[in-house]
């Protein structure tokens, strides 16, 4: 085991290991061996095997392909679509579940970096305001509170979204300019589940849509600027260079956090669950429905 411990003095103390993608790399290695039961000590050498396997996975210095990385802090290496995939579906079938949104209005808390809090809240009957640094303390009404790729719309307009999700896709495309890529796409699916107050239904759509489209990619667990666990996914924006990354709850269906980063630009502090430097994070503080209105003057 002398390589195990020469792990344990580079890398220090493991984060917390993930169970499933553990039992599948033993579960594959082990399976290699009994098929070729070339060598009465094949089967035995594929148990130590996976286990150093296991845990240089743990550790972050072997990804899910095999090759050798530095995830970065905060983040599990295994880069496989797969469990990405099914930690969406999770996702999808936790927003499915949620019983129908009572209250009077939705309201969304944001922290930006650096430290900046902005609350809109948006009443039934069309109204909206918000509060911030850039409002003062007290809520001033806004006009349009909700919009896709610069499009307006309206809490019926987000509350008549199919909740298929190839209808939903096609629903979405027809609001986005013309030409617009995955990337765009993805975008707006993905605003769709914590910066407007969509139903329950239309976010299980989302989310099924969004573990369907290529260009997605799952980063593995990792945290948000604020320490709370989640499941982290990324996608490149059209011809800008950006990568928007999210940091998803999947148990509650909430994403915890969106952070950009821009090739080579000056990056703030934090930088989301990625592990990555950023030049934009948000971190979504509340999302919901409540009775609780704005003070407004």
């Amino acid at each position: 085991m002398d390589e195990l411990e020469r792990v344990r003095e580079l890398y220090g103390e493991p984060p917390r290991p993930d169970p499933a993608f553990e039992a599948r790399v033993r579960a594959r290695l082990a399976g290699r061996s009994t098929r070729r039961r070339r060598l009465s000590w094949a089967v035995p050498l594929a148990g130590a095997l996976a286990s150093l396997a296991a845990v240089l996975i743990t550790y972050g210095v072997v990804g899910g392909a095999g090759t050798v990385r530095d995830p970065g802090p905060g983040v599990a290496a295994g880069r496989d679509p797969a469990a990405g995939r099914s930690v969406l579906l999770t996702a999808a079938t936790s927003a499915a579940a949620e019983a129908t949104p009572r209250g009077a209005y939705w309201r969304v808390t944001r922290r930006s970096d650096p430290g900046k809090v902005t609350t809109l809240w948006a009443s039934r009957d069309g109204r909206a305001w918000t509060a911030g640094p850039a409002t003062g303390t007290a809520p001033r009404p806004v006009a349009k509170p909700f919009t896709m790729a610069g499009r307006p719309l309206t809490l019926r307009d987000i509350e008549g979204l199919p909740a298929e999700p190839g209808a939903l896709k096609r629903r979405v495309a027809a609001l986005l300019p013309p030409g617009s890529g995955d990337g765009t796409l993805a975008d707006a699916v993905s605003g769709l589940l914590w910066s407007k107050p969509s139903p329950p239904a239309v976010r299980a759509a989302a989310y099924r849509l969004l573990a369907d489209l290529p260009n997605v990619r799952y980063l593995g667990p990792g945290d948000d600027p604020t320490g709370r666990r989640g499941q982290v996914f990324a996608f490149t924006l059209d011809a800008t260079g950006v990568e928007r990354i999210l940091t998803v709850d999947p148990a509650s269906s909430q994403v915890l956090s969106s952070a950009d980063h821009v090739a080579g630009g000056k990056h703030a502090r934090g930088g989301g669950g990625a592990g990555t430097p950023a030049d934009r994070v948000e971190v979504v503080l509340t999302a919901g429905w409540t009775d609780e209105g704005p003070a407004t003057p």
